[in-house]
């Protein structure tokens, strides 16, 4: 609770930096603004900057990356069964002939997608709930409090794969499901953070000069707990790749002919010792893809966090 109380910062205020940015409050230099000295802070960590570039080439390697192949990933290549990597297929094929290089490009545009929606809606909903659960008190505080501690006790893995199996491992109703038993957790934190900033002076303003409640929530407590809210994003998408993986991994997440890296593992994993190829490239993807997100996380974690010495003197 020490990390997440001190994002909760003077800079996101307007008032002067806090006293480890001193040098910037210096006679005749102009002031730099509250952005700037995060990019500054951020820029300033080389793990960060490593996990930002790997983060990049994937999302690139998604993109572009079906430019470059020759077959489709439910195509069959009935002259290339369990094939290594070679010149032709440059992944290997499974003994189906599928072309593996098509498959992980498949495989991390459907995985990053259902990440990123995942991520954004659980942020969203948790931001939303939590922080009017605090501001409204009363009968919306209690009965907020009471699914949230309900919903932590539920085993929601296994209601999520129920679910996603009944749907046929559409992607769209995993996304959905995951965003209904993901957003608890968040909610919790937020509305512990967001009963002090329900206090503050600004929020008393607004509330005597008869701004409504949920406009307040939006325009005035939320933005200031946007410090948090984007590293819960960042780690969202982490979390999100890894429950999507272990449901497809045992069978219930995205099925075929759509295809995910969980799913894809699951399947390599079955022949890691005759056809390794099948296992290694989508789960190098997978590894790649969580290890930068919980590298920027941490960055954007030091960046923020005014009394972090990690992100150095800007």
């Amino acid at each position: 609770m020490s990390v997440t109380n001190s994002l909760i910062d003077p800079l996101e205020h307007g008032d002067n930096p806090p006293p480890s940015n001193t040098e910037l409050r210096a006679p005749g230099r102009k002031r730099m603004s509250k952005w700037e000295l995060y990019g500054r802070r951020f820029a300033r960590n080389r793990g960060a900057l490593v996990g930002l570039v790997i983060f990049a080439v994937l999302v690139l390697f998604a993109v572009i990356g079906p430019l470059f192949q020759q077959y489709d990933h439910i195509e069959l290549d009935f002259l290339s069964l369990s094939d290594p990597p070679s010149a032709e297929h440059w992944f290997g094929t499974n003994g189906s002939g599928n072309d593996v290089y098509a498959m992980v490009v498949v495989g991390l545009q459907r995985s990053l997608m259902i990440a990123l929606v995942v991520s954004i809606g659980t942020t969203v909903l948790s931001a939303v709930i939590g922080a009017a659960a605090a501001y409204f008190r009363g009968t919306v505080e209690r009965v907020t409090l009471l699914i949230i501690h309900f919903l932590m006790v539920t085993p929601t893995f296994l209601i999520l794969a129920m679910i996603s199996n009944d749907a046929g491992g559409d992607w769209r109703v995993i996304s959905l499901v995951m965003i209904l038993t993901g957003w608890f957790f968040s909610a919790r934190v937020i509305w512990t953070l967001s009963l002090s900033i329900r206090e503050r002076e600004y929020v008393q303003a607004a509330r005597y000069m008869g701004v409504k409640g949920f406009t307040i929530v939006l325009r005035h407590m939320l933005p200031n707990i946007g410090s948090l809210l984007v590293i819960n994003f960042t780690l969202g998408v982490v979390t999100a790749v890894l429950t999507e993986t272990g449901l497809s991994f045992i069978g219930f997440g995205v099925k075929l002919p759509d295809v995910s890296l969980g799913s894809l593992i699951g399947i390599g994993a079955n022949s890691v010792s005759s056809a390794p190829w099948l296992f290694y490239f989508p789960a190098g993807a997978l590894t790649l893809l969580t290890v930068s997100m919980a590298l920027v996380a941490d960055g954007l974690r030091d960046a923020l966090d005014p009394t972090s010495a990690a992100g150095g003197r800007a």
